[in-house]
């Protein structure tokens, strides 16, 4: 598991891609309010699969769901992009559940190299590369390079990513 401040810093990076994709599929709708949504869904997302344990309604805050079960299961996640990405133009709110869907994948991208792993089909998978809370750096950071790509490609149009190809030149 990344540290809670990991996935903050996660889920604005899946905020940046989640309006990225919403702009460039024509769903931004009047004044871009679909973009908006989409990234301030995100950044709630990218926290989304641990604070949903959480028993809000009781005094002492106790997970009333086991951690790493349910909330953190990648066909949820996966099923629920495809789907907004689908509805994207034609409802709203269709935007902001695309921005919490790429919230809580990218969560559990940040889990995944944890031992104690995610559960994407039915049971759990690890990468096993280090233990919770190492290494959080390489997490944020390929996530905000990944947010650079696709912003550079939608907004931009991929002028940056041609000019650092320029600069390599095999010897």
């Amino acid at each position: 598991m990344a540290s809670s401040k990991a996935h903050h810093a996660t889920g604005w990076a899946a905020g940046v891609i989640a309006a990225s994709i919403v702009a460039r599929s024509g769903a931004a709708g009047p004044f871009d309010v679909g973009v908006f949504l989409s990234f301030m869904a995100a950044v709630a997302g990218g926290t989304a699969p641990d604070w949903m344990e959480v028993a809000w309604w009781s005094r002492k805050r106790r997970l009333w769901i086991t951690h790493r079960t349910v909330t953190h299961w990648g066909i949820g996640w996966i099923a629920l992009l495809l789907f907004s990405y689908r509805w994207l133009g034609h409802d709203w709110l269709a935007a902001a559940a695309f921005g919490f869907a790429c919230g809580g994948l990218i969560h559990l991208l940040a889990d995944w190299p944890n031992p104690l792993g995610v559960p994407w089909v039915a049971a759990r998978h690890s990468l096993n590369w280090w233990k919770s809370g190492h290494c959080d750096l390489l997490v944020v950071g390929a996530s905000w390079v990944a947010a650079w790509f696709i912003a550079d490609q939608v907004w931009l149009h991929g002028v940056h990513r041609l000019a650092l190809l320029a600069y390599w030149r095999p010897l």
